[in-house]
């Protein structure tokens, strides 16, 4: 695999980012972070797993380096390779490296869809041992207090082929993500996109409908960030219903029956 192909963005976060707890979630992984334990996040797309890891970077006033894992990367990917620059062969730290070298926040998003050779370099530093193997190099990298691993995926979307081993699940800290309540949820779009309660409380209403209908035609419901993004096309001048379209309907299926049927959600509340 061409290394272009690797997704990593790595950003030091200055203003804090909007973001609504649930529940205990910024407490437990502050604690967590207290300790040198890595972090696992579960839960739906869409949800407010990665605005949280953001908050965090910002609460904890570390880097925070995301990978958004997909099936073609690999451990060399996260580490690194040896690449050739101006004729000459230099090595390149991968994301993972960086994080570990800079005592950085590493963010693996929907770490399943990644190859199963990942978990080799994973395991050593999702355990007491906090080291990273750089095998090419003869290196083993210590992580700093500062370091933190943190792992997503969306238990939705397993199955025996891509789920994660418990020799791995059982490193990490787990913190099962979900949809905020009704009244949370509107106070977020409402805040979001600028819309008035009004038309929040009636966005969530129709995610709620969506949601009812996951395995009877939808593999998800509406999610937050499709609300969302329906919400800022209303307030720029979109019609409710068109906004519903295309934000979040068009977005969840292409099934001619159940794309009716969605819009038919929608048109029934705007």
């Amino acid at each position: 695999m061409q290394a272009h192909s690797l997704k990593a963005e790595q950003r030091i976060i200055g203003q804090e980012p909007y973001y609504e707890p649930v529940a205990d979630e910024i407490e437990v992984f502050e604690a967590a972070y207290d300790n040198r334990l890595p972090v696992m996040l579960k839960g739906p797309t869409g949800c407010g797993k990665t605005r949280f890891m953001e908050h965090m970077a910002w609460r904890l006033k570390r880097p925070l380096i995301t990978v958004s894992c997909h099936d073609d990367l690999t451990a060399a990917d996260l580490v690194g390779r040896f690449l050739v620059k101006n004729g000459e062969t230099v090595w390149t730290d991968g994301p993972l490296a960086r994080a570990v070298r800079f005592g950085a926040i590493c963010y693996l998003d929907e770490v399943v869809e990644a190859r199963k050779d990942t978990t080799v370099v994973i395991h050593p530093l999702a355990d007491d041992r906090r080291e990273l193997p750089m095998e090419k190099l003869g290196e083993l990298l210590e992580a700093p207090p500062e370091f933190n691993l943190t792992i997503s995926f969306n238990p939705g979307y397993q199955s025996v082929l891509k789920d994660l081993k418990q020799s791995t699940r059982q490193r990490f800290v787990a913190l099962e993500f979900s949809y905020p309540d009704p009244e949370l949820e509107a106070r977020i779009i409402e805040r979001e996109s600028g819309v008035d309660g009004e038309v929040a409380g009636r966005l969530v209403r129709f995610a709620e409908m969506t949601r009812n209908l996951k395995g009877a035609g939808l593999d998800e419901g509406a999610s937050t960030r499709l609300l969302v993004q329906a919400a800022k096309l209303i307030h720029h001048g979109i019609p409710p219903a068109a906004a519903c379209r295309a934000g979040v309907a068009q977005a969840l299926t292409d099934d001619p029956d159940m794309l009716a049927a969605v819009n038919e959600l929608s048109t029934s509340l705007f």
